[in-house]
């Protein structure tokens, strides 16, 4: 065990159980030093505190820019106590040992994310004394505490009093380690959004949509896996800390989450949010083998269901309502791995409390910017394929227009195909897919494969293709099948065959000029 804390330097802008903690320490002896705005919190809560600058004898200056850039600050951190020659230097210059920092920076990724900020806020936003005092503790990390979130007050706390003031080198060395988490994340948000505004630039509204020069990123782990795809694989989970999307979801019940479970709850979740109306998608494999629509949730499960019965066992489930009793009625029938919704009521959660290894996850909406994906020696970056289709943007470019029921059915089969792996084919009527064809390196096995699949009457439905059919064959399976309609891309130089083949077999076919290619 370390020698006892004396003295304490606390300088916080999210004061979120500030008060309590500096009570804690407050009460077992700690001489607590503080600055601006915290100095006056605690003041004004009864506790009592010396500001910085009787520290230093030096005032705060520069609008609170200088405050603890200070020999009396950092050397009082930084000296090492078992050096004879150090202690000596502080002793010559008067300066006393501070053994606890108690920081968290300023909310500059906060203030990056106000709509409209301007670049001088900014900037102001930038954070020097926090950085630095946060570096010199975790440095000193022998002699020197470092606590950073209020998520270690209580620990620290108790600690300290169970330990007459003292904290293990160990515990010091696990606050250090996040101290440097701390900084690098807080250096990396700052010098990420500010390589994006041009030098003549006086606003973040201003900046362009290119990717940065250099990516940088910070997430924190929160989940350890069991293990990941395959059992000699180990994973874990990280969050980038927003309290929102799947990486922050709230597991109500069931066992531990796989690496696969996670992979498909984020698919199931992904098409779910594609839809205004209750929706329920049903994924195995990151394929959804049903989805559909419905006036109730679980009207949509029941017709999801119906699709493909058989793959559904052991499904992932994504809906975009709260699951209520009479979803959980049905739902309650099948096995199931997750179900991931916004929420669950207490009907849903007393039905499913007998499922003891059913996952239920509550999952808050999140936009997603970007998508990544790990090649070796680096990464690959694109957008995120968030692009809507409206029918304004369709094209028909069969002699045959499509009816008002067949444009419902394809917008909604293309809103299903985007989420199929290429090559993808899906046939779907009236808000409900019918048969899903994944995967495939030819679209016309696809096209067969999808119709195979099929458990409910293929003759009426419509199709969808995630690209263009590079030859005229796609299109004859698709009629064979016993669809009446296609949206699909277009762009093959073979179009005009493709199109020919179309108006022969008595088909609509529709262009959306984008592709969705989901590799």
């Amino acid at each position: 065990m370390s020698s006892r804390i004396q003295r304490a330097i606390l300088s916080v802008t999210d004061k979120s159980g500030l008060v309590e903690f500096a009570r804690r320490l407050a009460a077992l002896g700690i001489e607590l030093i503080s600055t601006g705005g915290t100095a006056k919190l605690l003041r004004e809560s009864g506790v009592t505190v010396k500001d910085i600058s009787v520290l230093t004898g030096f005032p705060e200056m520069l609008d609170g820019r200088v405050k603890t850039l200070h020999p009396k600050v950092h050397a009082g951190i930084l000296h090492r106590r078992d050096d004879p020659k150090h202690v000596a230097a502080v002793a010559e210059h008067g300066i006393a040992p501070i053994d606890m920092i108690v920081v968290n920076l300023y909310a500059f990724e906060k203030t990056a994310a106000t709509p409209g900020v301007h670049l001088e806020e900014l900037i102001e936003n930038i954070d020097i004394g926090g950085p630095s005092m946060i570096r010199s503790a975790a440095k000193n990390f022998n002699d020197v505490a470092v606590v950073t979130s209020p998520a270690d007050y209580d620990s620290v706390a108790a600690e300290l009093e169970r330990e007459h003031g003292s904290l293990s080198r160990e515990t010091k060395w696990n606050l250090a380690q996040k101290a440097f988490a701390t900084t690098a994340a807080y250096d990396s948000a700052i010098a990420s959004t500010l390589e994006r505004i041009r030098p003549d630039s006086t606003s973040l509204e201003t900046q362009g949509t290119e990717f940065p020069r250099s990516l940088r990123f910070s997430f924190h782990k929160v989940l350890d896996l069991r293990y990941g795809e395959n059992p000699h694989q180990k994973a874990a989970m990280y969050s980038d800390g927003s309290g929102v999307g799947v990486a922050n979801a709230r597991q109500l019940q069931g066992k531990e989450l796989s690496y696969n479970n996670i992979v498909d709850l984020q698919a199931a979740w992904d098409l779910a949010q594609e839809f205004d109306e209750p929706v329920c998608a049903i994924i195995k494999h990151t394929n959804p083998c049903g989805t559909a629509t419905g006036k109730t949730l679980a009207e949509a499960y029941k017709r999801a269901l119906e699709c493909d019965p058989v793959s559904a066992f052991g499904g992932v489930i994504g809906v975009n309502r709260p699951v209520d009793a009479e979803s959980a009625e049905e739902m309650h029938k099948l096995f199931l791995e997750v179900i991931a919704a916004p929420s669950f009521d207490d009907a849903a959660k007393a039905k499913f409390a007998s499922k003891k290894n059913l996952r239920l996850v509550e999952v808050q909406a999140a936009d997603q910017k970007w998508v990544l994906k790990n090649v070796s020696g680096g990464m690959l970056v694109q957008d995120a394929d968030v692009r809507p289709l409206r029918e304004v943007d369709l094209k028909v470019v069969t002699k045959r227009a499509p009816t008002p029921e067949e444009i419902r059915s394809m917008l909604f089969a293309w809103k299903v195909c985007k989420h199929v792996k290429s090559n993808a084919i899906v046939y779907a009527r009236d808000g409900q897919t019918v048969g899903v064809g994944a995967g495939q390196m030819s679209r016309v096995d696809s096209a067969k494969i999808g119709a195979m699949k099929a458990q409910l009457p293929l003759k009426g439905t419509v199709a969808a293709s995630d690209a263009f059919f590079p030859f005229p064959d796609g299109v004859e399976e698709i009629a064979k099948a016993g669809a009446t309609a296609i949206i699909q891309p277009g762009g093959s130089q073979r179009d005009p065959e493709v199109i020919e083949a179309g108006d022969r077999l008595g088909l609509a076919m529709l262009f959306t000029g984008v592709r969705h290619f989901r590799h």
